[in-house]
């Protein structure tokens, strides 16, 4: 499949996210790890995942068209990024463009409870792309899932353990899931784990099948995870923008994920390595659209902030 990126917006891209010139197509760089780990680094701390869309605009509807996206993160430059169909979406027509062998696959999630993955896994409202190297190593990268996602490409491989934002690791495991009925081995799907250090419990948080999911299926995702008043995105406003900075002992230019900053609703929280701390409490609506600002770099237009009104989410000050 073509991407829908012209080389005038890949250029456009590459440059709003600040990605080291010797990668940027011109250059003819070598399709390895070094180059898509860079790429997706730069991506997640430049491009926020944020459903502000779903809260602040009259609509409350999200297109996860490439070139819709690509409006609003890249030519409005206003800060923006958008959740998590709109993000990959977007970032598979860049891989594509860019010249790498990327598929996007559906993903169920597990709901958190007390900030913990717990329960059933639901239905697919989430993607991640996977991609082939020249070499045949096959990565799995996300890049729209925010709070305790991989923040470098994950190795398809069994039980392979990587670190994320210390201490902090994550993997994948080949396996069933136990809502599957059918448990062959043809039917075994890629579940995402994490735990928050070498001695804690995997928390099992998404799984993914091999198969290719196309962006027709993902307009029917969308429909429900946008619309459906059950959707906690409906509900719950967030925003997460990972942080960056050079890679201690890496080569020059190189970067990467120490940290995260989240909104959730009217808290700011960040995170740089084992503990969450709140940084800023909203309580109004201009509380809120300072601290995107200042804390995210996103500005709200004028249109935008009249859209909360009357919004369950919408901030408004005790008498």
């Amino acid at each position: 499949m073509a991407s829908s990126l012209s080389p005038e917006q890949i250029s456009a891209y590459v440059q709003h996210i600040g990605l080291p010139t010797k990668y940027h197509p011109t250059n003819d760089p070598p399709h390895d790890l070094a180059f898509l780990t860079q790429l997706h680094v730069h991506t997640i701390s430049t491009i926020p995942y944020d459903n502000l869309t779903l809260h602040y605009s009259a609509s409350k509807k999200i297109s996860i068209h490439p070139q819709d996206a690509f409006k609003k993160v890249i030519n409005e430059n206003r800060g923006r990024g958008g959740y998590c169909m709109e993000n990959s979406i977007l970032f598979f027509h860049v891989l594509r463009a860019l010249g790498f062998n990327a598929y996007m696959a559906g993903v169920r999630i597990r709901l958190r409870e007390n900030g913990i993955p717990a329960g059933d896994y639901i239905g697919w409202v989430h993607l991640v792309n996977i991609v082939t190297l020249p070499s045949g190593e096959r990565y799995m990268l996300d890049v729209g899932f925010g709070g305790d996602a991989p923040t470098t490409p994950i190795p398809l491989i069994h039980n392979h353990v990587t670190t994320n934002i210390f201490p902090q690791e994550n993997r994948l495991v080949y396996d069933h899931i136990p809502q599957q009925v059918s448990q062959t081995p043809e039917t075994k799907l890629w579940i995402y784990q994490y735990r928050n250090g070498a001695d804690k419990e995997w928390n099992s948080f998404y799984a993914f099948p091999l198969l290719e999911f196309l962006e027709a299926d993902f307009e029917i995702m969308n429909w429900y995870t946008g619309s459906n008043p059950e959707s906690f995105q409906t509900y719950t406003m967030l925003v997460i923008k990972f942080l960056r900075r050079q890679k201690e002992g890496g080569e020059e230019g190189e970067m990467e994920v120490y940290g995260k900053r989240m909104l959730v609703n009217g808290v700011v929280k960040e995170n740089t390595g084992g503990k969450t701390k709140v940084v800023q409490e909203c309580k109004t609506e201009e509380e809120r659209y300072e601290a995107l600002e200042k804390w995210f770099g996103i500005k709200l237009s004028e249109e935008e902030k009249k859209g909360i009104a009357g919004h369950s989410t919408e901030l408004i000050a005790l008498p």
